[in-house]
């Protein structure tokens, strides 16, 4: 699959030098996610999200969005997820993605009355309130997992030294999966770290590989509130990252009974949430 970036020119200031050079940046462009249900002679299509993305691995963005807000719970209420034709148009397609899901599946139009527009910053961004993006999870496995400090140590640069596309431009996000032998299992990279995450998990389902309870998810970034929520109904018990939590995201953890590390170097990190985790 060819690298998603674009050749720029750019202008190199230093204090004592002006140079004019080519460079790569990432690329970013939206992604329209639409989905097909109800019965065979009476089909309905909806728009539910409109995200800016890095283009590649559109199936599992789709798919991983879906499962994270709530609206499809396995591959089994999936019967196809491709890229669309709309009216007659050709350009533009590979920006367009509808999921066609099975009959049985119902859908409420009141899930549609949440405004699912997100930017590659942040994926609560429209969203109506706390109480309408808090999608219900389900209890961590009592299977609990433990990971030593060691091994968290070294997961951003494993995490860092995978990401293609960082190598080349500096600009992307990335959500890696771990075993708790600090062996990677999976990562994706993003201009967006909700869509990093929800690619990772849509390829997880593709993969039959969900839930990921016995896993350590390591982000780049920050946590945010959405990205725990993310992690939840993946069933992962422990997300580790390079930058800090927000209180949301901290007291959803807290709630759920999830292991956050936040400040993640080579050298130490933090432990907001379910420390019992963390081999010390």
């Amino acid at each position: 699959m060819a690298i998603p970036v674009q050749p720029v020119e750019v202008i190199r200031v230093g204090t004592h030098s002006l140079v004019i050079k080519p460079d790569l940046v990432v690329s970013e462009e939206p992604l329209e996610i639409r989905i097909g249900h109800g019965a065979a002679d009476n089909r309905q299509q909806f728009s539910v999200s409109v995200t800016m993305r890095t283009p590649g691995n559109d199936e599992a963005l789709c798919l991983g969005f879906l499962f994270t807000e709530g609206i499809i719970n396995s591959m089994e209420e999936v019967i196809s997820v491709k890229y669309c034709e709309d009216l007659g148009r050709t350009e533009g397609m590979e920006n367009l993605m509808r999921a066609e899901l099975k009959q049985s599946v119902e859908i409420s139009k009141e899930q549609f009355k949440r405004n699912f527009y997100t930017t590659s910053s942040c994926g609560v961004c429209g969203k109506a309130s706390i109480d309408s993006i808090k999608v219900t999870c389900s209890p961590l496995s009592r299977e609990a997992i433990q990971v030593k400090k060691e091994v968290l140590f070294g997961l951003p640069d494993k995490l860092r030294t995978a990401q293609d596309v960082f190598k080349h431009t500096g600009g992307l996000h990335a959500a890696g999966l771990f075993d708790v032998a600090g062996k990677l299992i999976d990562h994706h990279e993003d201009v967006g770290r909700h869509n990093a995450l929800d690619k990772l998990i849509g390829s997880g389902l593709i993969a039959g590989t969900l839930p990921f309870y016995k896993s350590v998810l390591v982000l780049s970034g920050r946590i945010s509130f959405e990205l725990v929520q993310k992690a939840l109904r993946a069933s992962i018990q422990v997300i580790a990252a390079v930058g800090a939590p927000s209180s949301l995201a901290i007291n959803l953890a807290e709630e759920f009974g999830m292991t956050l590390v936040g400040f993640l170097k080579e050298d130490r990190f933090n432990i907001y949430t379910g420390k019992e985790r963390v081999i010390l």
